[in-house]
């Protein structure tokens, strides 16, 4: 007897296909050693280096670790870590510092709540607070504010091109804000993770799809970007990333699309703390040449 093939969900992907494909654990299986690697390097890098530790809010998350870079009036690169919106923290997100820092740039980590304890629209809200906070702080700690540059990864992707796209009520970023940003390995609309497992503790409403999904609002975009993944990938974050070039291309601005060969989802962001690595030198390519 026949079996019928299962009904497709979103674009032409099953149930079980659609949650695989916003799993990026069962695609890495050294995922685990990695995010293991995040803190062991995050706190290294606090015992070897200067850190502000600075409030950008009254939470207890609404925080930034600031490492300076030797030569005041620096540029600054902020960090936006990712983790499916409900896991890690800033003492996970310091593993690029020393990589920046002795490439003469201030690199600072935001903190925010993540869910359960809050909702995706608040986390943009506190990253779109922090990053203006930064902006307007900045020369206090030595960095230039007219040379802030910002980098997210994962679920910290998706959260910095919200940031620069959404109209949140607390705390806008100021028009040239930000010179430059890197998205890797995001996903830039939010209806397919809503429809997958995800969707169960997401619990985003069709208003907030809408609104916090950056494909949908391409033209607030006003820095050029990077939009980066690895081979290693799943289909639709491989997909998520293709589409969000090519928009932000037919939308008049500027992108470079960045593939990391040999590397999955969580390999990737190694390579920010990498002088060598593919994000790293995108980094400070985006930085030379924004001035």
């Amino acid at each position: 007897m026949n079996q019928s093939k299962p009904a497709a969900v979103f674009l032409d992907y099953d149930q079980a296909r659609l949650d695989l494909n916003y799993n990026q654990g069962a695609w890495a299986p050294n995922a685990d050693e990695i995010i293991a690697w995040y803190r062991t390097a995050s706190l290294a890098a606090h015992d070897r280096l200067r850190c502000h530790n600075l409030a950008y809010g009254e939470a207890p998350l609404e925080r930034i670790d600031l490492f300076p870079a030797r030569e005041a009036g620096a540029p600054l690169v902020v960090y936006v870590h990712g983790g499916a919106w409900r896991s890690l923290d800033r003492m996970d997100s310091a593993y690029a510092a020393e990589a920046f820092v002795g490439a003469g740039i201030n690199f600072a980590v935001l903190d925010f709540a993540s869910i359960p304890n809050a909702r995706l629209p608040a986390m943009v809200a506190q990253v779109r607070r922090s990053i203006g906070w930064l902006s307007r702080h900045a020369a206090e700690y030595g960095c230039n504010a007219d040379r802030l540059f910002v980098v997210g990864h994962s679920s910290g992707a998706h959260l910095v091109a919200a940031a620069l796209t959404s109209l949140c009520d607390d705390g806008e970023i100021a028009p040239n804000t930000v010179k430059g940003a890197i998205c890797a390995s995001g996903a830039y609309d939010l209806e397919g993770p809503m429809l997958s497992a995800r969707g169960t503790y997401l619990q985003l409403s069709g208003e907030e799809v809408q609104a916090f999904g950056p494909m949908r609002h391409l033209s607030r975009i006003d820095c050029p970007m990077i939009v980066a993944y690895g081979d290693g990938e799943t289909d639709e974050y491989r997909r998520h990333a293709k589409a969000f070039h090519a928009g932000l291309l037919d939308a008049g601005k500027v992108s470079e699309l960045i593939v990391a060969e040999g590397q999955n989802h969580f390999e990737i962001s190694t390579t920010l703390a990498q002088p060598d690595g593919i994000l790293f030198r995108a980094a400070m390519g985006l930085v030379s040449r924004t001035r």
